[in-house]
Order: C-alpha cells, then structure tokens, then sequence
C-alpha cells in the first residue's frame, strides 16, 4: 500500500502532540484517507530529553538538513517556531520540492510572500491551519468554506493568553500585574510575556487572516498594534457599568476598497457573541455579504488542540498525494503582487472611552468637552466619581463615533491641563453604534 511519509522539525510540545496524534489515530487516518501516514524522521536540537511519547530512537537526528534531504520524504512539518533558523529550513524544504505544514505565525506574518512564491514555483503546497487559533478549522472555513463569499469584516479574540487576563481581572477585579503572575504561574503566559500582551502575537494571526479573506497581501508593518498594559480593573468595572466587556480584539474591515487592520483592546456590547467567550478560549466573528454571520470558537492554542490542526493539514496533502493528484492546492491570495490598500489608523472612525484622571475642581468637565468639541467629538455619556478636592479624580466618558485623529489631537491637549494628573485611558469601542 502506498504512504506518505513525513518529517518533522521540532519535537517540542507541539511536535510531540503531532506523534502522539498520529500514533494514537493513525489507523483511523489511513481509512480516512486510503494509505497510512508514516513518520519517516524528526529533528530536534535535544533528541535526549524526555517527552509524554515514545519513538523508536533511529528515527531521531539533530540534523534537519538531514529530513529535509531525504529524498523518501513527501511533507516536511517545520514545528520550531521564530523566525532562524525555521525559515532556512522551510526554503530549502520547498527548494527540493517538498510540501511543507507550519504552525509558525511569526514566519508567515512577516515572510510569508515569499513562502507562498516559492510554494507556488515548485507546484507543492504549504498547509498553515495552526497558525491562527491553533485547533479551530478556522483557516480552511475561509480559504474553502467561504471561497465564494465576499468577506465584509473579521473581528477576533485570537489571543489566549491576553483574553485569559483580561477575563480574570474582569470577575475578580484583580490589577492587571497580579493577573500576569497568575497566567506565568499557570503556564498561560511566558516568562517574558510581551509576544502576548503587547499585542504581537494576535498582529501576527490577522495578517495571516486578513490576507486570506480580503484577497491581497496584508504587510505586516502595515497593522496597528497595541497592547493591554494600560487596562486597570477600574476601567473594567466602568466597562461594566456602562453595558461593556474589554478584549483585546483583531479587527479587518473593508469598505469603499479601503481596509482596516488593526489589534488592540475594545470595549464590546455584553450582549455581543465575542463577549462571552473567557478564559483561554479563542473566538473569530466573521461577516460575509452571503453567509451573514459566522463565529468560529474554540481552544486556540495547546498541544493537542494546535497538533490536530497540523495533522489536518498533513492529511490534506496526502489525500492529493495518494490519490496521485497532479494539481497542488497553494493559497492564491497570498501570491498576489498586489498590497492591501490599508487605511492609515489616523483615520479610523470609532467611538471611544475615556479615562481622564482630574484634580476635581469647577469648570474641569466643560475644558475638557471644549478640547472634545473643537476636534469634532461629541460626548455621549459620563459618569463622574467621588469629591476630592485637590485630588485627582477619574472622569469617564463615552463619545459618540470620532476620526482617531481627531482624538489623539484631542488626548495631547487634555493630558498637559494642569488639572490633569496622568495621561488618559483611551479605548475604542466596536459593535456599538455612535
């Protein structure tokens, strides 16, 4: 019976998950597929450390040139992760004409063009399914399930660890540093955090997403990016009061040929469905001009969940492989030599929140509302806490819907008044209207 065999590069979590996987399911797969799926070798820096599966010790190397040149190997599955030397080996793996599977976001986020071009040149495929929202069949729904929808917008809870915190400090009301300690302690969060918490991470998933729902090439330098740093539990609990919950969102939207990409923290209706989603669950709201509304929702990450994912796309391709298929399936969009056109963030329109911390003293509410209203934002509602005069005190307010210009001009002028004591709490706002 004919098989496909495979190579591995990286016997970490996911890399482990992947054998264990295959080993545990792989009768099920070859009937699912008409021929078995062989592990053929696995490379890995440290091929002596103990893992939760066991494999026969010839099968191992530390030379990953050495899977890549098997010529008896069909699909090289890159699981190392980064940026080098995991893009040395994927170039050369498609350079001799091998499929390649990859979990890896960061690569395709920022090399991925090039990837793709050279996927396409040696007529092989490149299956990526991991890389955004790990378990969830998330890229195969839009790539396939939606191939003849026009995608309107995508807005995503596409990082664990920062929906994690953010659901935490939410129902304990806990500060955000306390919450980060719990994650690291848990092994939610690494021990330098900033990939997850500056917003990085989730960056790198849209603009895998979005280049492959919208139809052009989305640069990655081109995405606005920030992070949950600055979300204080007080901030949440005025979320609340106000009909909210804060996550951290990636958010695409087309309209008038022109496309927002942009991650950063959101306030969002609590009757909305991204709402609800907590703790390490991933989410992914999609608007088609067809289909409606969609939502995709599941574990994003983890060692099985993002190993099923890999294992789709292995199977993918030996389903091609073993049914002699000529035609390889590479993701079009992505070969495009066309750049998104993306909206500059400077002129996004949202509604915005507030947190301005003020000395409470007459006539601080109208100065501020007269530096709103000179750059074309009106309020839509306040609320003002405690009197404690000569001590800063928060003032909270939601605008109705604002150019992002307009308010950071706006945010300059307000943070240097003499009443005000530290620089404001500034969130967008999205599925509400204003």
């Amino acid at each position: 019976m004919k098989a496909v065999q495979i190579g591995i590069l990286g016997f970490g979590t996911v890399g482990s998950g992947v054998v264990k996987l295959i080993q545990e399911n792989g009768a099920l797969i070859e009937r699912r597929l008409g021929g078995p799926i062989v592990i053929r070798r696995i490379a890995d820096i440290d091929i002596s450390r103990r893992r939760n599966v066991d494999v026969d010790p010839a099968l191992l190397t530390t030379d990953a040139m050495a899977v890549i040149d098997d010529p008896a190997i069909d699909i090289v599955v890159e699981l190392i992760g980064g940026h080098d030397p995991a893009l040395r080996f994927c170039q050369a793996a498609l350079a001799r004409k091998k499929h390649l599977v990859t979990a890896n976001k960061a690569l395709l986020a920022t090399h991925g063009r090039e990837l793709y071009r050279a996927a396409a040149a040696q007529r092989v495929s490149i299956g990526f399914e991991a890389s955004v929202c790990g378990g969830i069949p998330l890229i195969r729904g839009v790539k396939e399930g939606l191939v003849a929808d026009r995608v309107r917008s995508i807005t995503g809870i596409v990082n664990g660890t920062c929906n994690y915190i953010l659901t935490t400090m939410t129902e304990s009301r806990r500060p955000f540093a306390e919450v980060l300690a719990e994650a690291q302690a848990k092994g939610y969060a690494e021990a330098n955090p900033s990939l997850d918490v500056d917003g990085i991470d989730a960056a790198h998933k849209l603009q895998i997403l979005a280049t492959l729902a919208f139809g052009a090439y989305v640069p990655f330098d081109r995405i606005f990016v920030e992070g949950i740093r600055r979300i204080d539990a007080s901030d949440i609990e005025y979320a609340r009061d106000l009909g909210f919950r804060i996550k951290l969102l990636a958010i695409a939207k087309q309209l008038n040929g022109e496309l927002e990409a942009r991650v950063h923290p959101a306030l969002i209706p609590e009757d909305h469905l991204l709402a609800s989603v907590g703790g390490v669950y991933n989410a992914v709201y999609v608007v088609g001009d067809a289909v409606g509304s969609l939502m995709f929702y599941g574990r994003g990450a983890g060692q099985m969940p993002t190993a099923s994912a890999v294992v789709s796309d292995i199977a993918e391709i030996a389903r091609s492989l073993l049914q002699d298929r000529t035609a390889r399936s590479v993701p079009p969009p992505q070969l495009s030599d066309q750049d998104a056109d993306i909206k500059d963030m400077a002129e996004v329109r949202t509604c915005y929140y507030l947190r301005i911390m003020a000395i409470d003293k007459p006539g601080v509410l109208s100065r501020v509302a007269g530096i709103l209203g000179g750059n074309n934002i009106s309020i839509a509602s306040v609320i003002q806490k405690g009197r404690h005069e000569q001590s800063a005190v928060p003032i909270v307010m939601m605008t109705h819907e604002a150019v992002e210009g307009d308010m950071q001009r706006s945010l300059k002028v307000i943070d240097h008044l003499d009443v005000v004591s530290r620089e404001t709490v500034c969130l967008r706002v999205e599925g509400a209207s204003g």
